[in-house]
């Protein structure tokens, strides 16, 4: 079936990936784990996204997150094992993700037939998805389905949101973008993470952005400023391109119809989390 051109990806950035982040950025998955004696912040952020694929070590979390600092991961991982488990730490995500949407949707939102509606658009979509070569996906589909409306769609949101990012790493790969260099051109489209919260989040220190920097310039990706050049911009496009082509099936199993939905729902519950201030101020740009 053949959908509106990047329709797809208007609704993964506006309405499905939001929706799944909310989480990290949330004080209440930092109560959840500390409860569980997990307390630095590295921790709870490495160990609620790595616990679907079981208590793995460093090297497999580096390379299916990708753009993460091995040194920071291997600081975490698999030492927050022995504190917790990955099925107590998945537990406790749930619970952070319960009480994360009902405190900046609001009870009333949670409960509304929209947000059922929209639980059951993005299951549908997530069954034309596909495990193969697609680590965090695979594991997270292996998961149950949550029964409340507002959890399954978070649950879906989460599928969705992996099997691109799977597909997107083959797109790296291919577009000979290193951990750091895909993250310093994103940030320069104005859509990524802000430098600090790069090296906040991501671990990586100022002189990583600065000599990926530098390797952009020597590419013409980035110009004398560190912005995109016409070719910076078209490799980006192209990235995005060829992530949308590899993440097509769900959206093309949906239809025209319940994607334009989908992005309907899922961007006013977008909205309405994002003015109940679910990211924090400066997260997203240039900086």
């Amino acid at each position: 079936m053949t959908l509106p051109p990047r329709a797809a990806r208007r609704c993964w950035h506006g309405a499905i990936n939001p929706l799944h982040a909310t989480v990290y950025f949330s004080p209440d998955l930092g109560k959840e784990y500390a409860a569980l004696g997990v307390t630095h912040r590295a921790a709870v952020n490495l160990a609620s996204r790595s616990a679907a694929m079981g208590a793995v070590g460093a090297g497999a979390v580096t390379a299916t997150f990708y753009n993460y600092r091995h040194d920071l991961v291997a600081a975490h991982l698999p030492a927050v094992w022995q504190t917790t488990t990955p099925e107590q730490a998945l537990a406790a995500r749930l619970r952070a993700v319960d009480s994360t949407l009902r405190r900046l949707l609001g009870d009333e939102t949670v409960a509304s037939p929209e947000v059922a509606e929209a639980a059951d658009l993005a299951m549908r979509a997530t069954e034309g998805c596909t495990r193969h070569a697609r680590t965090l996906y695979a594991a997270h589909a292996d998961l149950p389905v949550p029964e409340e409306p507002h959890l399954r769609l978070w649950h879906a949101t989460t599928l969705l949101r992996e099997h691109r990012g799977d597909g997107h790493l083959a797109a790296l790969l291919l577009a000979e973008l290193d951990p750091v260099e895909a993250l310093i051109s994103h940030t320069a489209t104005g859509r990524g993470m802000a430098p600090e919260w790069i090296k906040t989040i991501r671990g990586w220190e100022q002189s990583d952005l600065d000599a990926a920097t530098e390797r952009l310039r020597a590419r013409g990706i980035l110009d004398a400023t560190g912005a995109l050049t016409e070719e910076g911009a078209a490799v980006r496009e192209r990235l995005e391109t060829e992530t949308d082509r590899l993440d097509a099936a769900p959206y093309e199993h949906l239809g025209a119809d319940g994607l334009a939905r989908l992005a309907e729902l899922g961007g006013a519950l977008v909205a309405r989390a994002i003015g109940a201030g679910a990211f924090p101020q400066g997260l997203f740009g240039k900086g």
